[in-house]
Protein backbone atom coordinates (compact mmCIF):
# COMPACT_ATOMS: atom_id res chain seq x y z
CA UNK A 1 0.00 0.00 0.00
CA UNK A 2 1.21 3.50 -1.08
CA UNK A 3 -0.80 5.83 0.55
CA UNK A 4 0.51 8.27 3.14
CA UNK A 5 -1.86 10.59 4.31
CA UNK A 6 -0.66 14.92 4.91
CA UNK A 7 -1.02 16.87 7.47
CA UNK A 8 -2.88 15.71 10.76
CA UNK A 9 -4.92 13.20 8.18
CA UNK A 10 -4.44 9.45 9.15
CA UNK A 11 -5.70 6.27 7.04
CA UNK A 12 -7.30 3.78 8.81
CA UNK A 13 -8.38 0.14 8.33
CA UNK A 14 -12.26 -0.03 9.06
CA UNK A 15 -12.89 -3.52 11.09
CA UNK A 16 -15.48 -5.68 9.74
CA UNK A 17 -18.99 -5.12 10.20
CA UNK A 18 -20.84 -7.63 13.18
CA UNK A 19 -22.05 -10.54 11.11
CA UNK A 20 -24.30 -11.80 14.20
CA UNK A 21 -26.12 -10.59 16.76
CA UNK A 22 -25.00 -11.66 20.37
CA UNK A 23 -28.39 -13.90 20.10
CA UNK A 24 -27.01 -15.56 16.91
CA UNK A 25 -29.02 -14.03 14.64
CA UNK A 26 -27.23 -13.27 11.03
CA UNK A 27 -27.43 -10.03 10.07
CA UNK A 28 -27.82 -9.49 5.90
CA UNK A 29 -25.39 -7.30 4.21
CA UNK A 30 -28.05 -4.61 4.17
CA UNK A 31 -29.03 -4.04 7.55
CA UNK A 32 -25.37 -3.78 8.43
CA UNK A 33 -24.52 -0.64 10.06
CA UNK A 34 -20.94 1.13 9.26
CA UNK A 35 -17.85 0.56 11.05
CA UNK A 36 -17.10 3.31 13.76
CA UNK A 37 -13.44 1.18 14.73
CA UNK A 38 -10.62 0.58 12.85
CA UNK A 39 -6.66 0.45 12.93
CA UNK A 40 -4.29 3.25 12.01
CA UNK A 41 -2.52 1.96 8.83
CA UNK A 42 -0.54 5.04 8.40
CA UNK A 43 -0.35 8.96 9.70
CA UNK A 44 0.18 12.37 8.10
CA UNK A 45 3.22 14.50 9.68
CA UNK A 46 1.21 16.54 12.63
CA UNK A 47 -1.13 19.63 12.18
CA UNK A 48 0.79 23.06 11.91
CA UNK A 49 0.24 25.42 14.81
CA UNK A 50 2.08 28.77 13.74
CA UNK A 51 5.27 27.56 12.17
CA UNK A 52 5.73 24.37 14.12
CA UNK A 53 4.46 20.59 13.18
CA UNK A 54 2.48 18.93 16.54
CA UNK A 55 2.58 15.39 15.95
CA UNK A 56 -0.33 13.92 16.45
CA UNK A 57 -1.37 12.21 19.75
CA UNK A 58 -2.36 8.95 17.39
CA UNK A 59 0.21 6.08 15.80
CA UNK A 60 0.20 3.48 13.68
CA UNK A 61 -1.32 0.49 15.03
CA UNK A 62 -3.47 1.94 16.96
CA UNK A 63 -7.22 0.75 17.03
CA UNK A 64 -9.74 3.79 17.37
CA UNK A 65 -13.20 5.22 17.50
CA UNK A 66 -14.43 7.62 14.49
CA UNK A 67 -17.54 9.24 13.76
CA UNK A 68 -20.04 7.06 11.41
CA UNK A 69 -20.02 9.35 8.87
CA UNK A 70 -16.51 11.24 9.06
CA UNK A 71 -13.49 11.07 7.08
CA UNK A 72 -12.89 10.19 3.47
CA UNK A 73 -13.53 6.45 1.83
CA UNK A 74 -11.15 5.16 -0.65
CA UNK A 75 -10.11 1.83 -2.26
CA UNK A 76 -6.94 1.46 -2.83
CA UNK A 77 -4.52 -0.45 -5.68
CA UNK A 78 -4.68 -4.00 -4.28
CA UNK A 79 -9.10 -3.29 -4.10
CA UNK A 80 -8.67 -2.99 0.03
CA UNK A 81 -10.76 -0.19 1.16
CA UNK A 82 -9.81 2.93 3.89
CA UNK A 83 -10.81 5.76 5.32
CA UNK A 84 -8.82 8.98 5.59
CA UNK A 85 -9.69 10.73 8.78
CA UNK A 86 -8.65 14.15 9.83
CA UNK A 87 -7.23 13.46 14.01
CA UNK A 88 -9.74 15.72 15.24
CA UNK A 89 -12.44 13.30 13.70
CA UNK A 90 -11.07 10.16 16.09
CA UNK A 91 -13.18 10.17 19.28
CA UNK A 92 -10.64 7.26 21.11
CA UNK A 93 -7.98 5.10 21.09
CA UNK A 94 -9.24 1.48 22.11
CA UNK A 95 -7.05 -0.06 24.78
Amino acid sequence: MNIQPLGDRVLVKPLEAEEKTKGGILIPDTAKEKPQEGEIVAVGKGRLQGDKVMPLEVKTGDKVLYGKYSGTEIRARDGEEYLILKEEDILAIVK
